[in-house]
C-alpha cells in the first residue's frame, strides 16, 4: 500500500505556446515550452464511487438483520433490489479507473512489461487484502478484556480450517486482472466479441450442461441454490468448509459466476474509453444515457430467459446491472461537471477517493462488534453491536427505524474516519 497526496486535483487546464519575436538583426527571444495538458479529471467519478461505498457501508451494518427495510436488503434469489447494485457498480468502477490509469501510464512512456507486473501486483494485493479479511482473526482464541468484556472466537467458521477462499475483494481482484489483461492490446471490436463470448458461453454453461449428480440439466436447477453448475464446483474445488458461511453449499462469489463478473468489469473499461474520449462533455453524457437505457431493456429481456440473479451473477445481470451504472453516471456527470451542481457531493467525495481505506476499515471493525467483542447483558454475553443498539437504538424506536438508524450512524462514523485522511491529502491504495 502506498501513500497518495492531492487526490482531488480536478480538470484538465490547456494553454497555448506564444513566439515571440523582438526585430533587432536577426536576435530571436527564446521560445516558451508548451506546458503539458494534464488529463481531465471528472469530479462526478469520485462521486460515483463514494455513493457505492456509502451505500456498501448502509447495507453491510443494520442494527439487527431480523428488521431491514425491503431496499436495504439483497433479493433472496431471483430479481433485485438497489442492494443488488452494489457489488456490481464496484466492478464497472473498476473497469473505468483501470483505462484511464493505463492509459496514462502509456503517455508516461511505460511498456506494456512494466504495465503488466503493474496489474499482477495490484490485483495480487487486492486478492490478499481480501483473503486476510475473510481469515480474520486467522485462528480461534479468547482473550479477556477490563470490565467484563472479552474477545471471544466462538464461530467454528473463524478457524483456519473454515477459512473462506473467496469474498468480495477476491473478485475484485481477480475480475480486475483478468480484465486488464484482455483489454490492454484489444480494440472495442475484440472487446466487445470478448464480453459477448464470456456472457453466452456462461449462460450456455449454466443452462445446457448437466449438472454432476443431479442428472438433470442446468437450467431445470437454477431455482435450486446448491444445486447449480457454480455450486457443484465450489464444493468440488474448495469443500464445504471454505464456502460462505451462510450456505456452506454454495457461494455468491464462487469460480464459475467469476466469469461473467469479469464481463462487468470490461463493460467499465468501454465506458471509460468513451468517458475519455475528447468529444464535448454532453454528447458523452447522452450516450452515456442512451447506452444505460439499452442495457437495461436488453437485461430485462434476457431476464425471461436467464433471470436475473447477483449470486449467480447471470448473464442478464451483468447487461442490466452495467446499465443501471451507466445512468447513474452519467446523471452524476452531467449534475456535477456538466451543470456544477456541487453543494452535496463533499461527503461522497470523502468516501469516494478512498474507497480501499472504506473498505478495509469496515470489514475489520464490522467483525470485530459484530462478532468478536463481547460484552455483559441481561442474557449473559453479547456482541458489542447487539448491545450497543439494543440500549441506544431499539429501546426507543421501532424495530425497522432502530436497525436503519444504527446503520445511518455506522456511515457516519466513517465519513468522520475517512475526513481525517482527506484533510490531510492521504489515499490508501494497492
Amino acid at each position: 500500500m502506498s501513500t497518495t497526496l492531492d487526490p482531488t486535483e480536478s480538470g484538465a487546464q490547456t494553454a497555448a505556446a506564444s513566439v515571440a519575436t523582438i526585430p533587432v538583426a536577426t536576435t530571436v527571444a527564446p521560445v516558451a515550452p508548451a506546458p503539458v495538458a494534464r488529463r481531465e479529471r471528472l469530479l462526478s467519478l469520485d462521486v460515483f464511487r463514494g455513493l457505492t461505498i456509502a451505500g456498501m457501508l448502509l447495507v453491510n451494518n443494520p442494527g439487527t438483520w431480523s428488521a431491514i427495510y425491503p431496499p436495504l436488503e439483497h433479493a433472496d434469489w431471483n430479481g433485485w433490489t438497489p442492494t443488488d447494485l452494489i457489488f456490481p457498480y464496484f466492478l464497472f468502477i473498476v473497469g473505468i479507473t483501470t483505462y484511464l490509469s493505463l492509459t496514462s501510464r502509456r503517455s508516461r512512456g511505460a511498456d506494456d512489461r512494466a504495465i503488466i507486473t503493474q496489474i499482477l501486483k495490484r490485483g495480487g494485493m487486492i486478492v490478499l487484502v481480501g483473503l486476510l479479511l475473510s481469515g480474520l482473526p486467522y485462528h480461534e482464541f479468547v482473550l479477556r478484556l477490563p470490565f467484563g468484556a472479552q474477545f471471544d472466537s466462538i464461530a467454528p467458521h473463524l478457524g483456519l480450517g473454515h477459512w473462506r477462499f473467496t469474498g468480495v475483494l477476491q473478485r475484485i481482484g481477480v475480475a480486475y486482472i483478468v480484465g486488464a489483461l484482455l483489454t490492454m492490446r484489444t480494440s472495442l471490436k475484440q472487446q466487445v466479441m470478448i464480453i459477448a463470448a464470456l456472457l453466452y458461453g456462461y449462460w450456455f454453461a449454466m443452462t445446457l450442461v448437466p449438472v454432476p449428480g443431479q442428472g438433470e440439466i442446468g437450467a431445470l436447477l437454477l431455482n435450486t441454490k446448491s444445486a447449480t453448475l457454480g455450486a457443484w464446483l465450489d464444493r468440488t474445488v474448495f469443500g464445504t468448509n471454505h464456502l460462505w458461511a451462510g450456505s456452506h453449499t454454495w457461494d455468491p462469489e464462487g469460480i464459475l459466476s467469476t466469469i461473467p463478473a469479469i464481463a462487468t468489469c470490461m463493460l467499465g473499461v468501454i465506458a471509460g474509453r468513451w468517458i475519455a474520449e475528447r468529444r464535448p462533455l454532453l454528447e458523452r453524457v447522452s450516450a452515456l444515457f442512451v447506452a444505460g437505457a439499452i442495457g437495461m431493456m436488453v437485461g430485462l429481456m434476457w431476464n425471461w430467459s436467464f433471470p436475473i440473479n447477483k449470486n449467480l451473477w447471470t448473464s442478464s445481470f451483468v447487461i442490466f446491472t452495467a446499465g443501471m451504472a451507466c445512468v447513474t453516471l452519467a446523471t452524476c456527470i452531467w449534475l456535477v461537471d456538466a451543470q456544477g451542481v456541487r453543494w452535496w457531493i463533499k461527503p461522497f467525495v470523502i468516501f469516494g477517493v478512498n474507497p480501499l481505506a472504506a473498505f478495509i476499515g469496515e470489514g475489520v471493525l464490522s467483525r470485530l462488534i459484530y462478532t468478536l467483542v463481547k460484552v455483559p447483558s441481561a442474557e449473559g454475553m453479547t456482541s458489542l453491536q447487539h448491545a450497543v443498539y439494543e440500549h441506544w437504538y431499539a429501546s426507543w424506536l421501532p424495530p425497522r427505524d432502530a436497525s436503519l438508524l444504527f446503520a445511518l450512524c455506522y456511515v457516519l462514523i466513517f465519513l468522520w474516519l475517512l475526513s481525517l485522511l482527506y484533510k490531510r491529502n492521504i489515499l490508501i491504495k494497492v
